[in-house]
């Protein structure tokens, strides 16, 4: 039994109110019953405004088939809003995997989450999340697509019962309405036409390697002369490519998502999930340097791919969404693309046979582009850079147990912007780590000891001069074992779980963290 036997689909974000600790002594073991899903991360801050709320979906999800409905904006609280905030509720019971699932609004991604795994005797769990952004499709009527894949039959019971809900908050006197694109694009197929005054462009990919295969343990594949489950020719090295009419335009490093079945141990996520697992980031793309490209009214081919993936694999999903920004005092903004300079990509992955066998992976590329517009207020350059760099030691015994993996990630971004006035950097260090072990001792026990860590410096520089700077860091600690190859009820499992979620910088101090014994919430401390 491999780390990657029997697990399926997940992914999502829970919040939730900032519930108090259990009182008395938590079980020696997992129970039937455990404490509702939890994350340290923070609620959306929304302003003391008048608010409206819409029902966008509600449903029950037993098998393949998609929530299909309407949504229709509140006129209560007009159409320029100081924010708009997206609330996922949900509930199960019995039993049943983690389930991978999206919701769209007038085509537009605006959620890709997955579920908790349930008690016996059910859970409830919420995932809240900013979507201002996508105020342009939310203020029209627009068509409404859920799913939430999932398998009911006489072993697998739960139900997956979610309602979700928009509430918007008025811009009033002490509110302005919040600067949002002007348009949410999505492809036509891998066509693209953009407005032909756009003067800024992001591209964000909702991009998750799941399904229960190899591609949701991408950071585990190794070349064919290693003897392990999971294969790829070029190794466990993934990077997320973007580009515009075959010209490359955008990389970036996946985050090693952990869905809430992962590393064969769902008592490691029963109460915290593992960082993003049910609110999925999208990765996002600064196309503008490609605008005087793509401004000239024609269709565009846009396409995005997974580096690394074996030819003809499936096991990723990568829908695209374009935030556009006009000039208003332009019919039409012209330009073109000066720069484009492009590392050989490094990928090197070392097996060494042995006990425990090992592989050794050291990766990166680096790319930067620049293009100028000429716009009503001058002319503006941007130039965008990224660097990616991976390493990872993998280790494994003969059957695969134990099985260990230490790996890091970096995705390193600048953009600068320069036109009329002092030139404008914002500088992105992202950082994600994973540290863990799978083993399986006498009586069949499997215990999983797993660290993982999401963090990101962003600063920005205005004239030489920082203007604005945060630190991010959510880190994970789990432990958890319990009898395997039994039924549910011989298990016997105990596991501790821990998240600390710290956010610092120019806005404020963020600082919770929270721990668990055998699924009872023992801490929930706040340090700012």
């Amino acid at each position: 039994m491999s780390m990657l036997t029997g697990l399926v689909l997940t992914a999502a974000t829970v919040l939730g109110a900032s519930p108090a600790a259990a009182a008395g002594e938590p079980p020696t073991e997992f129970g039937r019953d455990w404490h509702d899903p939890v994350s340290a991360a923070p609620p959306v801050p929304v302003p003391d405004t008048r608010s409206c709320h819409v029902t966008v979906a509600e449903a029950q999800f037993r098998d393949f088939t998609p929530y299909r409905g309407s949504y229709t904006p509140p006129r209560e609280c007009g159409s320029r809003w100081s924010k708009a905030v997206l609330r996922l509720d949900g509930k199960v019971a019995g039993r049943q995997y983690d389930r991978l699932g999206h919701l769209s609004i007038g085509g537009v991604e605006v959620l890709r989450t997955s579920t908790p795994q349930p008690s016996p005797e059910g859970i409830t769990w919420s995932v809240e999340k900013d979507v201002t952004r996508y105020s342009d499709t939310l203020r029209r009527t627009q068509p409404v697509e859920m799913l939430i894949g999932n398998v009911v039959n006489e072993t697998y019971t739960g139900i997956i019962d979610v309602k979700a809900t928009l509430t918007f908050y008025a811009a009033d006197g002490r509110t302005r309405p919040a600067e949002t694109p002007d348009q949410v694009l999505t492809l036509d197929g891998t066509q693209l036409t953009t407005p032909r005054n756009s003067e800024r462009i992001l591209a964000e990919v909702y991009a998750t390697g799941s399904g229960g295969g190899c591609e949701e343990y991408w950071y585990l594949t190794v070349p064919a002369a290693a003897p392990y489950s999971c294969k790829a020719d070029d190794g466990p090295y993934r990077e997320v490519q973007i580009r515009v009419d075959g010209r490359l335009a955008g990389i970036a490093a996946p985050f090693p998502t952990v869905w809430t079945g992962g590393w064969s141990n769902p008592f490691l996520w029963y109460v915290i999930p593992a960082p993003r697992a049910l609110d999925v980031k999208p990765v996002q793309y600064d196309l503008t340097p490609f605008a005087g490209l793509l401004n000239d009214g024609r269709p565009h081919r846009v396409e995005v791919s997974v580096a690394g993936v074996p030819a003809g694999q499936s096991g990723w999903s990568t829908p695209v969404n374009v935030l556009v920004w006009q000039d208003e005092n332009s019919d039409r903004v012209t330009g073109a693309l000066t720069r484009h300079d492009a590392s050989a990509p490094a990928n090197s992955s070392a097996y060494t046979s042995g006990s425990p066998h090992r592989l050794d992976t050291k990766a990166g590329h680096r790319l930067t582009v620049a293009g100028y517009l000429d716009t009503s207020h001058g002319r503006v350059t941007t130039t965008v850079t990224r660097t990616l760099a991976h390493t990872s030691a993998h280790r494994w015994a003969d059957g695969e147990y134990p099985d260990a993996l230490r790996g890091r990630w970096t995705d390193d971004e600048s953009v600068t912007s320069d036109g009329r006035g002092p030139a404008t950097v914002t500088r992105v260090h992202r950082t994600y780590t994973m540290d863990g072990e799978t083993t399986l001792g006498a009586g069949d026990r499997l215990r999983t000891v797993l660290a993982l860590g999401d963090r990101a410096d962003t600063a920005v520089v205005r004239g030489g001069k920082r203007v604005a700077w945060s630190h991010f860091d959510d880190g994970y600690e789990g432990d958890a074992t319990y009898t395997a190859n039994v039924p549910r009820y011989q298990r016997h499992a105990i596991g501790t779980s821990a998240e600390r979620y710290r956010l610092y910088g120019t806005h404020g101090c963020y600082d919770r963290s929270l721990r668990t014994v055998q699924g009872t919430l023992t801490q929930d401390r706040r340090n700012c």
